[in-house]
């Protein structure tokens, strides 16, 4: 079968294994990160002093993940998307059906599922954004490789030109906020800028325990009422290092690099240049914001800013190291495989399964683990879906809301269960 984000379809005799591999480790990937923003306020995500920062261990899981987890797995998935979408659409026009129509169905769909993902289950959805962003893509899928990377290549320019103003901002209006006789709008600015940085204290971190502590009714409301539109403005944030992850997929697609047709020195050469670069790159951001002491500007200014240019390079020489490093036929090989085929079912259920741990309505261990603890509920979640997903379709041609989708996307029920 040829792999796409959705799943498999019965009628597809080849699938490209490697894809397959990738996003599984791309999906299991995310939940390192996004496990903190389940568990803890939002601000911990980027600022480790924000909340769960206990001692060395827990610093330690942050550098750990500031310079081998965060951003890199969200890229690999926009990188996988890209490619799927293509495959989508090259099999539509093979067969002789509307490409058009089948992907924005698909699309359309997709924003139905991330909304309500976003509305009824998290707030940390993506769903939304890559419905969104994917509507573009459609229009860049005859354009060739090295065009795709060049746009890339731009896109991502646009972006850290973006961050960088962003930080310039941060550091102006601070300081501005923190003049003798500061204007009353000025500090008011800053305060909200700086809030989404910075550990929360007094009434802003209680009444954020209340939220999550509390009814799930109440987290749907603030969801729907007090942050109703933020799907929507988090697509103008993130559009731009989306949209360029997703044309390098569709690039990485046509070249042969994700069907593993080129050379393995050159996969080699691609992983081990890559990250002998990043890296020590990552380390050194990393360092400067302990040095400083993670002061809201700086952080905006290497979290955002100074990653950004750094991160394409290590989202393919992951690619590249996966592909190589993927043993055709192994136990763990197949297993991560298969969990990239239910890659939709594995994180829309990491999300109900993470919520339903750590909210009020469940489990109610929110702010309850440090940083370094969280990595417990990550292992337990990465055995889940290893053991699952593999089972599951060794029997089934999907995974189950894999099945929903495309069923809904094609406007008729597919074929589920597997001929014995």
């Amino acid at each position: 079968m040829t792999a796409t984000m959705d799943g498999e379809g019965p009628a597809r005799p080849v699938r490209i294994a490697q894809l397959d591999v990738v996003r599984g480790v791309a999906v299991m990937g995310i939940l390192a990160m996004n496990v903190v923003a389940f568990a803890m306020p939002f601000q911990a995500y980027m600022n480790p002093t924000a909340y769960g920062l206990h001692g060395p261990a827990d610093l330690f899981s942050w550098l750990f993940s500031f310079i081998f987890i965060d951003g890199k797995m969200r890229g690999l998935f926009s990188f996988l998307f890209g490619a799927s979408t293509l495959l989508v659409i090259e099999r539509a026009e093979a067969a002789g059906a509307d490409a058009a129509r089948s992907h924005y169905l698909r699309m359309g769909w997709l924003l139905v599922f991330g909304l309500a993902h976003f509305y009824l289950v998290w707030f940390g959805d993506i769903l939304v954004n890559y419905a969104l962003v994917g509507m573009i893509l459609y229009f860049f899928r005859d354009f060739p490789a090295r065009r795709l990377v060049a746009i890339g290549i731009a896109l991502i320019v646009i972006d850290c030109l973006m961050m960088a103003g962003f930080a310039f901002s941060a550091f102006q209006l601070g300081a501005a906020a923190a003049a003798p006789n500061a204007d009353p709008d000025t500090a008011a600015a800053w305060n909200g800028m700086r809030e989404m940085f910075a550990p929360l204290g007094g009434q802003a971190l209680a009444d954020n325990f209340a939220l999550f502590r509390g009814p799930y009714l109440g987290q749907v409301r603030d969801r729907l009422i007090e942050h109703g539109a933020e799907p929507f403005l988090n697509v103008m944030f993130l559009i731009w290092e989306t949209l360029a992850f997703m044309l390098f997929g569709m690039a990485a697609l046509k070249s042969g690099f994700l069907r593993g047709e080129w050379p393995r020195a050159r996969y080699w050469r691609i992983a081990l240049i890559g990250l002998a670069v990043t890296i020590p790159v990552y380390f050194g951001l990393a360092l400067l914001l302990i040095d400083d002491g993670f002061s809201p500007q700086m952080v905006i200014a290497i979290v955002l800013g100074g990653a950004t240019p750094v991160r394409p390079i290590m989202v393919i020489a992951y690619a590249a190291l996966i592909i190589l490093l993927a043993r055709p036929g192994g136990f763990l090989t197949t297993r991560i495989a298969a969990a990239g085929r239910a890659a939709f079912t594995n994180y829309l259920g990491t999300s109900i399964l993470m919520t339903a741990l750590f909210y009020g309505w469940g489990g109610d261990l929110y702010g309850s683990l440090s940083r370094v603890q969280l990595w417990f509920p990550v292992l337990a979640m990465w055995l889940l879906m290893l053991l699952w997903s593999k089972p599951w379709l060794d029997r089934f041609h999907y995974g189950p809301l894999e099945w929903l989708w495309r069923s809904l996307a094609r406007i008729e029920p597919q074929p589920m269960r597997r001929a014995d």
